[in-house]
């Protein structure tokens, strides 16, 4: 419940200091009074768009803040989810605008997110202007009353999972779908890519064994006359450097009984004789193996001319990147083999997901129509007494393709007139009919939704007398319910029935003009109920008028 409201330097208001109560009460004014200002005051509180020209000019900023009563109302689960103070008792929402274009939000003195704030906002108040009876077009509006009647968040939240998994199915299958479509289209060209890749036998290291076998290859006699010079080097009978280094080794050990001092020394020879004899034997073994073979060079060359033409086409420097690409074309061409199966297998999932999500539509559908015929019924009696004896309001029901709403397409019908066959309501309704109809529709679903405050603006445009008191009634109704209602109006019968009264005046100053906001007192409701009944000129019929609907 909305408790307290201080406004300061925002657009024609100096300051504001006032306070609610609960119940219902009611704001009047003359038209361009301020009181669309309010409204827009509290829209700020709520997370609506800020901006800079509601600053009131010259000055630097404007601050807007509301003291709420939340006992009862269940938000703590909200304030957890967001990490915002909690206070079970109250609640204090602050909005700064500076003319430098920032803003800033507060819940009980702590910065929020404006999401927050919004989310804050639609627990706390319910502001219906006037434009909000263009929502009577809109299926989701109409959708939505039904399921607040119907007390249906469980199974609707069940529905929705199970719906978005569904469209998630049908996206794997679509994308699958394009990309197989994609595939088959280039299949002939990636099977002759990869017969390209596949016959050039890649191999982790392929290319540096090859490019070293062709040097080989092609300086086969220089190498063979090296390791030639070299064997004949090491393996001469006595002349031999591995002989001859045998020889030197035999004449240390013969002195070292009389000079122990070389035997390190010839051990080390002995060493080095062995390992001579192994690089000898190497060299010769390879001098035997090199052999001129320019087939086996033309072979070789060819490979790597195939892998140097590969690598090139397909813009890679390594044949580690061409094995990547042969194994991921590889890859595509078997998802087009096996296209099929996968296929299905998607396919078998999109049927199954789309199964599940009829049948919880179902269970969504039936507890609508329930509430439908609950709020066919309510309607048609909140309506009767508001000037509408033959009324027929109809919530017609009929499936639709699977939405995120579930199965149902949902439509107010309307008629007023006996004569008249049931329409959409936004088609056929006039607008003191559309604004009856919002009327009672807030009443119905509000009592439903346990809102604390709703602000109704000019909800009663388009009728008057005798309906008007009725409309008031409603209101009245719900206030007497536990909710705080409060609406602005231009007509006395409402006026007459607030426990609270505040009007909206404008004047002008030596700073401009201002708008305020007073509470009035009995007597002066008297004036202002009278002024509204006849004018600038106020009778003293028109003062006893208003004393007999205030019945005082």
């Amino acid at each position: 419940m909305l408790q307290h409201l201080y406004i300061k330097n925002y657009a024609l208001i100096d300051e504001l200091d006032i306070d609610f109560p609960k119940g219902f009460s009611v704001i009047t004014g003359e038209t361009g009074a301020g009181k669309s200002i309010i409204l827009g005051a509290i829209g700020l509180l709520l997370g609506n768009r800020a901006d800079v020209k509601a600053i009131k000019p010259g000055e630097k900023k404007c601050v807007i803040e509301a003291q709420f009563n939340i006992s009862g109302y269940s938000l703590k689960d909200l304030f957890d989810d967001n990490d915002a103070d909690y206070d079970e008792n109250e609640c204090i929402v602050r909005r700064e605008l500076s003319s430098n274009g920032k803003s800033r939000a507060f819940v009980n003195d702590s910065p929020v997110p404006l999401q927050f704030l919004r989310m804050l906002g639609g627990s706390l108040v319910d502001i219906h202007s006037q434009h909000q009876n263009l929502l009577l077009q809109k299926e989701d509006f109409q959708i939505g009353v039904v399921d607040v009647i119907a007390h249906d968040e469980t199974t609707k939240a069940d529905y929705v999972k199970s719906f978005e998994q569904y469209k998630s199915d049908v996206k794997e299958l679509d994308e699958m779908n394009k990309k197989l479509e994609a595939a088959r289209q280039n299949e002939e060209f990636l099977r002759f890519q990869f017969s390209e890749l596949q016959s050039a036998q890649l191999t982790d290291g392929i290319q540096e064994e090859l490019e070293q076998e062709s040097a080989a290859l092609s300086h086969s006699e220089e190498i063979k006359s090296a390791l030639y010079q070299a064997d004949s080097l090491l393996n001469e009978d006595e002349n031999g450097i591995v002989e001859r280094t045998g020889m030197a080794a035999e004449a240390l050990h013969s002195i070292e009984s009389v000079y122990p001092k070389v035997k390190e020394l010839a051990d080390r020879l002995d060493s080095a004789k062995i390992e001579l004899e192994d690089i000898a034997a190497d060299v010769s073994a390879d001098s035997d193996d090199i052999d001129f073979n320019p087939s086996r060079l033309d072979e070789v060359n060819s490979h790597l001319d195939s892998i140097y033409t590969l690598e090139k086409k397909h813009h890679v420097d390594s044949v580690a990147e061409l094995i990547s690409i042969r194994d991921d074309i590889e890859q595509q061409l078997s998802g087009i083999d096996d296209s099929d199966d996968l296929l299905s297998e998607l396919k078998k999932k999109v049927a199954d997901s789309k199964a599940v999500c009829i049948k919880k539509a179902n269970a969504l559908s039936e507890l609508r129509k329930k509430a439908a015929k609950e709020t066919e019924k309510e309607m048609n009696a909140r309506l009767m007494p508001l000037g509408m004896p033959n009324v027929r309001f109809i919530v017609d029901i009929k499936d639709k393709e699977l939405s995120n709403n579930g199965k149902d397409n949902v439509v107010f019908l309307f008629s007023a007139n006996k004569s008249t066959d049931p329409q959409p309501v936004s088609e056929v309704a006039s607008g003191g009919e559309i604004a009856r109809v919002m009327l009672s529709l807030k009443a119905l679903i509000s009592g439903v939704a346990g809102l604390p405050t709703i602000i109704f603006d000019e909800i009663d445009t388009g009728v008057s007398g005798a309906i008007a008191s009725k409309m008031a009634q409603v209101m009245k109704e719900m206030a007497d319910a536990g909710q705080q209602v409060i609406s602005i109006t231009h007509l006395p019968q409402i006026a007459a029935e607030g426990v609270a009264h505040y009007k909206v005046e404008k004047s002008e100053t030596s700073k401009g003009t201002t708008s305020q906001m007073r509470r009035l007192t009995e007597e002066q409701r008297v004036r202002e109920i009278a002024g509204m009944l006849s004018g600038d000129n106020i009778t003293e019929a028109a003062l006893q008028n208003a004393r007999e609907l205030l019945n005082c």
